[in-house]
């Protein structure tokens, strides 16, 4: 086994509740073993631009409810996603020996960052083309990296949904309306799924099974015919409508450093049919309201356990893997495995539990 030092973390790409815990647990697991820790700032950038500060028990105080992330986040790609016959290639830029010369100069014997399928990304590049020792933590509020039954800060993301949609069917009721709820999820319904079942959705949308406006239009009228005067669509925001060729409503010209277009606008383009048809809608887009927030209790022992893990396989030499969950054991996954995988689709088990319950 390795003999560790002195070990590196960062948090990149979309940030959510849960992450303090998770570097809380980083710190003080690596402390009682000795270890150094550093944190990086902003993700990637962090380590491309040497920015890094220590990060002792002191600094971790207090910060296991919080959301957000202490060491800031972004969306760096020290990558260069380019189209070489018909396939996508990460190219190395300048950034990535960059990185590298910092490690070392900061003596980073194992790093462990914390993020998506993005994040990761970069980070599987760097232990199988440059020998960087990585263990990698998921997460993401879209739950959506393979090799894990859940990723960090997605049950935190679900219990807004819940709560909003709880909170919408009074006025829903009242008013005698169809509310469209567009939640996250570009490649992945896990958040809308989950969160319609749990909340009380009359009609989950999911980017895994396009739809037509008719199936919407078919479930409200249902339900008025039943009496039901009010109905809530959830609809995540890379659902697929047929009428658009099964395509995703996407922001023209918005892109960003991984080559992902800018998703929004579904909801609104939901309601307009159906306004279309005259009924009477209102839009809430949750957005941001769905990363932040004090962490739910599931997801602090989630991210305790992810944190004590990636500094254990470090201290294994077990490089080249994320934790992942799998039932109730936490699992070494290997990145070459898990990201050819991801996006992960919602599992079928919650696919058929709403059409069981007549909600899809």
């Amino acid at each position: 086994m390795p003999e560790l030092k002195r070990i590196g973390v960062l948090t990149g790409g979309g940030d959510s509740s849960g992450i303090n815990a998770c570097i809380r647990a980083i710190v003080r697991r690596a402390i009682k073993e000795g270890l150094e820790v550093i944190g990086f700032k902003d993700g990637w950038r962090g380590p491309i631009e040497n920015d890094a500060i220590p990060l002792t028990l002191d600094s971790v105080s207090g910060i296991l409810p919080q959301g957000g992330t202490i060491l800031g986040t972004s969306r760096t790609n020290p990558f260069r996603k380019v189209q070489k016959d018909g396939e996508t290639v990460w190219e190395p830029t300048e950034k990535v020996e960059r990185i590298l010369q910092n490690l070392k100069s900061r003596g980073i014997d194992a790093l462990i960052p914390i993020g998506g399928d993005d994040t990761l990304g970069v980070a599987w590049r760097l232990y199988e083309n440059y020998g960087v020792k990585v263990v990698g933590i998921p997460q993401t509020i879209d739950n959506d990296v393979a090799g894990t039954d859940y990723c960090l800060g997605f049950h935190s993301a679900l219990a807004v949904v819940t709560e909003a949609l709880d909170r919408l069917h009074t006025t829903a009721q009242s008013h005698h309306r169809v509310f469209v709820v567009e939640v996250m999820g570009r490649d992945a319904g896990w958040i809308a799924l989950l969160g319609g079942i749990a909340g009380g959705g009359d009609v989950i949308l999911v980017p895994e099974e396009p739809f037509s406006v008719d199936e919407v239009v078919k479930g409200i009228e249902a339900r008025l015919s039943r009496g039901r005067t009010f109905s809530i669509i959830v609809v995540a925001e890379g659902a697929r409508p047929v009428e658009l060729g099964g395509k995703q409503v996407a922001q023209e010209g918005r892109v960003d450093a991984f080559g992902h277009v800018q998703l929004g606008g579904i909801g609104y383009w939901l309601a307009d049919r159906l306004r279309e048809r005259g009924m009477e809608c209102r839009v809430v887009v949750l957005g941001h309201l769905q990363r932040g927030g004090i962490a739910t209790p599931f997801d602090r022992l989630l991210a305790t356990r992810f944190g004590v893990a990636a500094v254990e396989f470090a201290l294994q030499g077990k490089f080249g893997v994320m934790v992942g969950l799998r039932g109730h054991e936490i699992v070494a996954v290997p990145l070459r495995e898990a990201l050819p995988q991801s996006p992960k689709p919602v599992d079928p088990v919650f696919l058929n539990l709403a059409r069981a319950i007549g909600v899809r």
